[in-house]
């Protein structure tokens, strides 16, 4: 059987007729929009995002954390590649790869592992078999790595005095609108999120930050799947995307990313910078939420900033990542879903934390990790930003919260058969 989404069956088919009318005038809205760099921002992405290298000027492809957890996001990746068709397309650079070969490359790096070999022998068998690509990075060619946690916070499945913030699930009136569908110049565009405007009758912006917020009766058109005792947590929650509550009626909730109003995300961090209540090298997510609960009555004014919301949903394991599979801590990476080969075998030169001491940012190691390309994220954009998945708890808190370092980013594929590099 095939199902109505839920916002057909709340609002009826009528709305639905009414939608598929009013996007037709939308769609010539958006080519007005689109002329002016609204769905690209000129010049952010590279001709070429993913450059070849030589195999003379190949990395040093070690693993500083023994390639723990490895195998396992490997897996996931494989999961991933298992359940798309074979013939779907990746690009590296000048070359496309598909989906069999995909699977040949992750199963084949299995088998290398395998091995247990020693650094030179793993360096050998890389260079003789796979062709590696690197991200063209910023004008330095670096990458900026960022962190994303999973938290945890207190909560209750039913409101009360303490428990007052509301995590929304995907409201019965948001609507995706996929161009393509209307037209090939729009294939591979970024779907538009929308409602429709009941007094005008025409499809318009689906409701800010601000609007959600202070809008009457927004329960009506989205369930809460869970409350919150802080909206400073509902906030961070939403920037990680997933995250666990420990309920009040005892046992713990997962919740996970289930979609967003698609208004623009823009950092409240940058902002903090800009109105000189953080200084730059201060500036982490510890840092953030320290100036928000020592300054409540300015909340609004800060949080507002970033119009982009996300919704949530329940579900058992996780957290999952933009391809849907489970992303594992330090061995999962997010980038830009855009110009980046979805569950791509990758290779960061980065910084870390030593577990032991959490030294400040300046102190911490230059680390080198295999690690899978299996998310993307709103603020993660163009061919010089990766954000790494550190895990749960108090470690991969802190990481996350202070992880601004800057290095390389490479992909690994395996060699068509016969093919020099």
């Amino acid at each position: 059987m095939r199902f109505k989404p839920l916002w057909v069956h709340k609002f009826g088919f009528a709305r639905v007729a009414m939608i598929r009318f009013l996007v037709i005038g939308f769609i010539g809205f958006s080519v007005l929009l689109s002329g002016c760099g609204f769905f690209k921002e000129p010049g952010e992405v590279p001709q070429v995002p993913l450059i070849k290298v030589s195999p003379r000027n190949y990395p040093q492809f070690s693993d500083s954390r023994s390639f723990e957890g490895l195998t396992r996001s490997i897996d996931q990746s494989l999961v991933y590649f298992k359940r798309v068709p074979l013939s779907r397309k990746y690009t590296y650079g000048n070359d496309i790869f598909d989906a069999g070969h995909m699977i040949r490359s992750m199963e084949r790096f299995q088998v290398l592992l395998a091995k247990n070999y020693s650094t030179g022998e793993l360096n050998t068998s890389i260079k003789k078999e796979f062709l590696v690509y690197r991200s063209a990075g910023n004008d330095k060619g670096e990458v900026l790595f960022t962190g994303y946690y999973e938290p945890t916070y207190n909560g209750s499945l039913e409101p009360d005095t303490i428990h007052i913030f509301p995590v929304y699930s995907k409201p019965a009136d948001l609507v995706q609108i996929d161009l393509s569908l209307f037209s090939e110049k729009y294939k591979g565009e970024k779907r538009l999120t929308a409602r429709v405007n009941t007094d005008t009758r025409r499809v318009v912006p689906y409701y800010s930050r601000k609007e959600i917020n202070t809008l009457p009766g927004f329960m009506d058109r989205a369930d809460p799947v869970v409350w919150l005792e802080s909206r400073v947590d509902r906030f961070f929650l939403e920037i990680q995307g997933s995250g666990r509550v420990n309920l009040e009626q005892g046992g713990q909730l997962r919740v996970h990313y289930a979609g967003s109003n698609g208004n623009a995300y823009r950092s409240v961090g940058r902002y903090l910078i800009e109105k000189n209540e953080i200084a730059r090298e201060d500036m982490s997510m510890q840092a953030i939420r320290g100036w928000l609960e020592k300054n409540p009555h300015r909340m609004d004014e800060v949080l507002h900033h970033n119009e982009s919301f996300v919704f949530f949903k329940t579900e058992e394991g996780g957290p999952y990542g933009s391809i849907n599979v489970e992303v594992t801590p330090l061995r999962s990476i997010a980038t830009d879903r855009k110009i980046f080969p979805n569950g791509g075998l990758c290779f960061a030169q980065t910084a870390l934390p030593d577990p032991d001491t959490l030294k400040p940012l300046e102190q911490w190691e230059k680390v080198s990790l295999f690690v899978l390309n299996q998310d993307t994220g709103g603020a993660i954009r163009g061919t010089a930003r990766a954000d790494l998945f550190c895990g749960n708890g108090s470690y991969a808190e802190f990481t996350a919260g202070h992880m601004n370092t800057r290095g390389q980013l490479y992909f690994l594929v395996l060699k068509p058969h016969g093919k020099p590099n």
